[in-house]
């Protein structure tokens, strides 16, 4: 590990970090990382790291000093600090020495390549970040093309979101659009069939749903559902049925169910390598 220059709270790039970390920085692509699972992800993914900051009296393994000499690699700048300065920055506990600010990717909605069974998710109005993180997890996992978000309610760069997805908001396509309207026409323009995810006792078991060619499914707010707008442009309403009292399920888990089944219909998994854990 090369020697690095240390820096204090008064640093610009700390000043940086700290504004990140809580919301207020204005560049909202960029995302705070800390400890040693999230660097695992960061090197992993061949990310673009901005800024990464070690502390190596709060490194407890070899496996931390390792990652953080491949963090340092590939960062533009990287700095060392103290751990009273490192307290202040995480909300780990126990960060393992490691954080970085990073960059999320630029997507151009005009270059994202679909094919003909392209399949999209579509999140309004997702309030929970841990909700939206497990989302695009779970894009990734059924090899969906792209998530697209409406009425945003949770910024991309919530450390909760990178935690909850494992990283795959780095990964995985994120369109955003202003309005119901606009989304849906980009996806009506694209040929997709809109199917939104409802509790309507009017709505269509998702095993009786037929599917065809290229495919949007739609999961609301997590209090009130999707909002009206979207009912305007829906091909059809599909629902999961409940055999218990429960009045819903867990939006990340609805849309889990959902995409699995549109996927497996069209034998995506039947040469799947490996499994979850």
């Amino acid at each position: 590990m090369r020697a690095l220059q240390q820096i204090g709270l008064r640093h610009p790039r700390i000043q940086q970090v700290r504004r990140v970390a809580s919301g207020a920085h204005p560049d909202r692509r960029l995302l705070l990382a800390e400890g040693l699972r999230a660097h695992e992800v960061l090197v992993g993914l061949h990310a673009a790291i901005e800024t990464f900051l070690w502390c190596p009296e709060a490194a407890y393994s070899a496996e931390a000093c390792a990652l953080g000499r491949q963090a340092m690699a590939r960062a533009r700048c990287a700095y060392r600090v103290a751990p009273a300065v490192l307290g202040r920055l995480c909300e780990r506990e126990r960060p393992d020495g490691l954080l970085s600010l990073v960059r999320l990717p630029a997507w151009d909605a005009d270059r994202i390549e679909l094919n003909a069974d392209a399949l999209v998710l579509v999140a309004d109005a997702i309030e929970i970040p841990g909700n939206l993180g497990s989302l695009l997890r779970t894009l990734d996992a059924c090899g969906g093309d792209c998530l697209i978000v409406t009425n945003r309610r949770s910024r991309l760069n919530n450390p909760k979101v990178f935690r909850g997805s494992r990283g795959m908001n780095l990964r995985v396509p994120v369109i955003e659009f202003t309005s119901p309207a606009d989304a849906a026409r980009w996806l009506r323009e694209r040929g997709f069939g809109i199917f939104l995810a409802t509790v309507s006792t009017a709505a269509t078991p998702y095993q009786q749903a037929s599917y065809g060619g290229r495919t949007a499914v739609v999961v609301g707010n997590e209090r009130t559902g999707i909002a009206k707008p979207w009912f305007e442009h829906a091909s059809s309403q599909i629902t999961i049925p409940m055999l218990g009292r429960a009045d819903s399920l867990n939006v990340a888990v609805s849309a889990s169910i959902l995409m699995y089944d549109i996927r497996s219909r069209r034998g995506a998994f039947s040469g799947a390598a490996r499994a979850a854990p």
